[in-house]
């Protein structure tokens, strides 16, 4: 009997992820490639086609043995229709996708938000695992959310909960605009896009800090921990503004989820302890006691996987099979 296997494909601005995984959740295969974006919906549309295909091929299967196909999009989701309302990295905006997929591959497709997905993955086979209750940030060029209870995702009336990136956090003279139209976001502050754009701010205005000796244009918030580690005045406090942000919204989310576990997850989450310490104390001083009582809040484990393996497991619900 041939082995079932579940499509995860997580779909960025610049680059498309694909994985295969089998009915046990276990990554068989993975590959990388640029999404062609800017060359149009239709180019975009082949080439994850291709990348899928491709995917199989390489992992010794059959385009028959593909049982389920799930796909992440960077933006708002509605997972009712199949439709992507915004997907500002894409330039997609009210795009069936869902439809669009299903055509192209000649397999059911559903789609979530990636974030939604990258938390259900470490859920069930990251750090979540053994947590019913949890809320999963995903801190890259942007910010995205996922709230997973008892193994499912938590989606809200159009399946756009989890937005965690669009709370407003800055104070009205301090806030920057957000790709959603609004301003003051925790997106602005908190996303790789927002550390950079306030140490930029900071050499602009003069501060003596180390950071002003690289090459603006190629500035990135990885070169901002290395250079807060290193002691660096101006990078500790866009550091500490970017975890008392994190740490504000964590407390906002446990108001009204009430979850046992926060997981940081994404690029920037690969700073370690010298983000997730001022995150913990942050979270401590905004939080009630009682919802910060046995809560912890620690680095995803998956790293780039947890898209993937979670968008398969939207596949493999497809398939009526539990995720």
């Amino acid at each position: 009997m041939k082995k079932a296997l579940y499509a995860g494909i997580d779909i960025g601005g610049t680059n498309v992820k694909v994985g295969l995984c089998d009915a046990g959740g276990r990554l068989l295969h993975k590959l990388e490639g640029p999404t062609g974006g800017a060359e149009g919906l239709h180019e975009a549309v082949r080439r994850i086609d291709q990348y899928v295909r491709r995917a199989v091929d390489e992992a010794g299967g059959h385009w028959s043995d593909v049982a389920g196909i799930g796909a992440g999009i960077p933006g708002f989701v509605d997972i009712h229709s199949g439709v992507v309302a915004l997907a500002e990295n894409l330039g997609w905006e009210q795009v069936p996708i869902a439809r669009i997929l299903s055509e192209q591959f000649g397999k059911p497709v559903a789609i979530e938000n990636d974030a939604n997905l990258a938390a259900l993955g470490e859920a069930l086979h990251g750090a979540g695992r053994g947590v019913n209750h949890l809320v999963c940030y995903t801190v890259g060029t942007g910010v995205g959310g996922g709230i997973v209870e008892a193994r499912r995702l938590v989606h809200g009336f159009g399946g756009m909960a989890g937005e965690l990136g669009h709370l407003r956090i800055a104070a009205e003279a301090e806030a920057a605009p957000c790709n959603c139209g609004l301003r003051g976001c925790l997106e602005t502050i908190a996303s790789a896009t927002g550390i950079v754009r306030l140490a930029r701010e900071a050499i602009g205005r003069g501060e003596g800090t180390t950071l002003a000796g690289l090459d603006l244009a190629r500035l990135e918030a990885k070169d901002v921990f290395v250079h807060a580690e290193a002691g660096d005045g101006a990078a500790v406090r866009i550091v500490r503004k970017a975890a008392d942000a994190l740490g504000l919204s964590m407390a906002m989310a446990a108001a009204v989820t009430n979850p046992q576990r926060f997981i940081i997850g994404g690029g920037v989450s690969r700073a370690g302890e010298t983000l997730l310490t001022p995150v913990r104390e942050a979270f401590a001083r905004y939080a009630a006691e009682p919802l910060r009582r046995q809560v912890d809040i620690v680095q995803a484990q998956l790293g780039n996987d947890a898209g993937i393996i979670g968008a398969a497991g939207l596949g493999r619900s497809l398939s009526g099979m539990p995720s």
